[in-house]
């Protein structure tokens, strides 16, 4: 199989351990163990229940705990709907390797994140692209989705919320949006690995996966959750999805480890506290972005509704990547190039690091963006 490289993760991994401060995270402002325990609630005991535990696979399917956890993030789903998997960047690819074939017509919404595209592109698939616009909110024209839907349509892959947008798509737009695709009897892909971090009330955007009969949902422990370091994700899925999947996931994954299970079961099991903690995070940060935005004559932006990242627009006639690369050399402030993304002019920020980043990196960019007047 020939992929072509993945921009996003190639700029992130030359870049990010070289910089001061990193405008570039996407995970809300990682926690330790220790942190997890008091948010959970659990004392240093919590530890100890693991040292006499056998490290043999474990369940095969993902811990029961566990995904009876996951499935109280979701309204109609179980622990037979669900399958643990290594990130969600491994629970996408699963999907596309389970569903996907050789001339296959998928649908993506872009910009997204690159395994959306890509992966079913190097597939041998025929991928026709749905582009989001800035005059749109960011969000899909609807109308235009209507004409790239066929009969033959194998599956619709979206973010939601989108990365690198920060745009939300409500239960309202699903559902139009659902309504247009069922008729060709493809499936709905939506990496919803942001959902948690809505920037309005304190109830999670409802996942495709509920809404939908052939719906297919994503997400993981790394972004509203701080955990990507335990590298787990999962699927939500029909039964019979998650029966092809588990086909392949035997062949690249056979089981998601014991450690990693634990304390994200811990964690799912305190998930309104680590959520509240999130939205704190994110909401006092976009604050404080939003404000910069509004003083800065060579910036705008669309206001994100949820995620931690979203989309800087620059007026200034200098590639993205360029820009980008100076910005870090002159400041060691990090922002990824809107090129990563197969966009120019902009910028990609996030703003769910701890709140200090934030502050002291946009000055930062302030000084960096002068000399350009």
């Amino acid at each position: 199989m020939k992929i072509r490289e993945f921009r996003v993760e190639m700029w992130m991994n030359a870049t990010e351990n070289h910089c001061d401060l990193n405008l570039a995270e996407t995970c809300v402002a990682s926690i330790t163990l220790a942190e997890l325990s008091q948010l959970a609630g659990r004392n240093d005991d919590s530890l100890s229940e693991l040292m006499s535990r056998p490290m043999t696979y474990g369940a095969i399917e993902g811990a029961p705990r566990l995904r009876d956890a996951i499935a109280t993030l979701y309204t109609g789903q179980s622990r037979d709907t669900i399958v643990t998997t290594h990130g969600t960047i491994g629970a996408n690819a699963l999907v596309y390797k389970s569903l996907v074939h050789p001339g296959d017509h998928v649908v993506a919404i872009r910009p997204s994140y690159q395994q959306h595209y890509a992966i079913p592109e190097s597939q041998g698939a025929e991928v026709s692209a749905l582009h989001l616009r800035e005059e749109d909110g960011f969000l899909p024209d609807l109308d235009a989705l209507k004409t790239l839907i066929r009969p033959d349509t194998r599956l619709v892959s979206l973010t939601n919320p989108n990365n690198p947008t920060g745009a939300l798509m409500d239960e309202a737009y699903l559902k139009q949006l659902i309504e247009i695709v069922a008729p060709s009897g493809a499936y709905i892909l939506s990496d919803e690995v942001y959902r948690g971090t809505e920037q309005a009330g304190d109830q999670m955007t409802p996942a495709m996966a509920d809404l939908y009969s052939k719906g297919i949902s994503t997400a993981g422990m790394s972004k509203a959750f701080s955990l990507a370091g335990l590298r787990l994700g999962w699927i939500a899925a029909p039964a019979e999805v998650i029966a092809q999947v588990m086909i392949h996931r035997d062949y690249d994954t056979i089981s998601v480890g014991q450690l990693d299970e634990h304390f994200a079961t811990m964690a799912l099991e305190a998930k309104d506290a680590l959520l509240a903690r999130s939205r704190q995070i994110t909401r006092a940060n976009l604050k404080t972005l939003d404000a910069w935005v509004r003083s800065e004559p060579r910036i705008s932006y669309t206001r994100p509704q949820a995620a931690t990242i979203c989309l800087l627009k620059y007026d200034m006639d200098i590639p993205s990547h360029d820009l980008c690369t100076a910005l870090l050399d002159q400041t060691g402030v990090l922002l990824t190039p809107g090129s990563a993304f197969d966009l120019e002019g902009y910028a990609r920020i996030g703003f769910a690091n701890h709140p200090h980043i934030l502050r002291e990196g946009l000055p930062r960019l302030s000084r960096f963006l002068r000399q350009f007047d």
